[in-house]
């Protein structure tokens, strides 16, 4: 489980979130990075969403309907690709702010194999798959103040929207929690 309590209160409970763990060596979980509550030592993860997505689903079917068929599907890619940078971008502001800097040599094809320390992860990756989880981010966030709405299977809407949490630990690193299809566990 991660616990999320108020940056204000440290003793009020605002959250928690509960990750699976891998069935198979190494074990990851999500919470292995971040300070047991036995340390007694307040630890961070971050939280983001993000949006490019305002008015593009009615100017692609528009552009659809009048037969602009690339035009509309381009319009729609952009604004995903545009909101995935985006997140980018403030998962690179974070980790300038918490004190460790991508080197200033670090090429971009580097910083796109995420050859960063730490981790960005969204609801519906392998080591947090369960949608349902954006429902307590939108608790924490409120990105309904930036036009993101959730819908009943826990998308965002618009499409073009990125939501994540962020994570410092320097042994942070992506991995399944779920067993490959025919493992035995």
């Amino acid at each position: 489980d991660i616990l999320i309590y108020d940056p204000n209160d440290h003793t009020k409970l605002l959250e928690r979130f509960t990750f699976p763990r891998q069935p198979q060596a190494p074990h990851l979980c999500l919470a292995d990075f971040l300070r047991p509550v036995e340390t007694n030592e307040m630890d961070y993860v971050a939280f983001l969403t993000v949006t490019a997505g305002k008015g593009v689903r009615d100017l692609a079917q528009e552009w659809k309907e009048k037969g602009n068929y690339l035009r509309s599907h381009v319009l729609q890619a952009v604004a995903l690709e545009l909101a995935e940078a985006f997140a980018e971008r403030i998962h690179h502001v974070i980790r300038d702010s918490w004190g460790f800097p991508d080197p200033a040599d670090m090429t971009m094809l580097e910083r796109f194999g995420a050859r960063y320390q730490g981790i960005r992860v969204s609801f519906g990756y392998p080591a947090c798959p369960d949608l349902e989880d954006q429902e307590k981010l939108f608790k924490l966030l409120s990105p309904q103040d930036i036009g993101i709405q959730l819908t009943e299977g826990f998308m965002m809407d618009p499409e073009a929207s990125v939501s994540a949490m962020v994570f410092a630990h320097p042994e942070a690193r992506y991995f399944n929690a779920t067993p490959p299809v025919g493992a035995e566990v």
